[in-house]
């Protein structure tokens, strides 16, 4: 999977100490959408969670999000083969849902790219143009410092510290009437959450519905739909 965050990610001043975030405050506002109130969601295998009331997201404590060096311990062992033909199988479940909403040759930004972008190299084998950009592999912030038709985020999101401000950042980058392509599995059954795979995943820490995609989409001037099972495309319309 393609790797993302840290506080080095962030364009905007807001840190994360190096314990992850541990003044052992709680949030009162939700970090996804930045509405209240947050409430206690679950706490299982010594970590704890939070729901927000609005836009149903869920999030680990801020005080128990990873440091840097444990993501980057982490990421190091994920394998991202680019012969691996099950692995493009993956990445074209956004693809090419994507490749058909673009009209002629676009500009793009594969945002959190991890070691090996992978699916920059298949955009750029169907004849578009795409930047790359990620904190610990990727770290030339100078592609951050334009816009794009089109940016892409697969097994991204789901690593935001401060999802708003990544969000935010993410709106910014994109022209008017360009297109975010999301990948991130969607929280679904909360009976479930304890033993899902996602959740059990040490670097995954905010956790999205269908219905938290459509308050981001309004929250942001976003048109948006849901392709396909996990992939949500969100085209800016302001």
């Amino acid at each position: 999977m393609s790797t993302f965050n840290s506080k080095d990610f962030l364009e905007f001043d807001a840190e994360i100490p190096e314990d992850g975030g541990s003044s052992g405050q709680k949030s009162s506002s939700c970090p996804i959408c930045q509405q209240s109130p947050v409430i206690p969601f679950l706490s299982v295998g010594g970590r704890d969670y939070w729901r927000c009331c609005h836009c149903q997201g869920t999030f680990l404590a801020a005080e128990q999000l990873p440091t840097a060096r444990e993501e980057r311990d982490c990421y190091d062992l994920h394998e991202n083969d680019g012969a691996d033909g099950g692995y493009r199988r993956f990445l074209n479940r956004l693809l090419e849902p994507l490749l058909g909403r673009l009209q002629g040759r676009q500009e793009g930004l594969d945002y959190g790219c991890g070691p090996n972008p992978v699916l920059a190299q298949m955009v750029r084998d169907a004849e578009h143009s795409m930047a790359v950009y990620d904190p610990f592999f990727y770290c030339d912030r100078t592609p951050l410092q334009r816009q794009y038709d089109f940016i892409t985020c697969t097994e991204v999101v789901e690593h935001f510290y401060h999802p708003a401000q990544e969000f935010a950042l993410l709106s910014r980058l994109l022209k008017t009437g360009g297109w975010l392509a999301i990948m991130t599995c969607f929280q679904t059954d909360d009976a479930a959450f304890a033993n899902w795979h996602y959740r059990r995943e040490f670097t995954h820490v905010t956790f999205y519905r269908e219905f938290t995609f459509q308050i981001l989409a309004q929250q942001w001037g976003f048109h948006w739909e849901i392709p396909r099972r996990n992939v949500v495309l969100l085209q800016k319309i302001q």
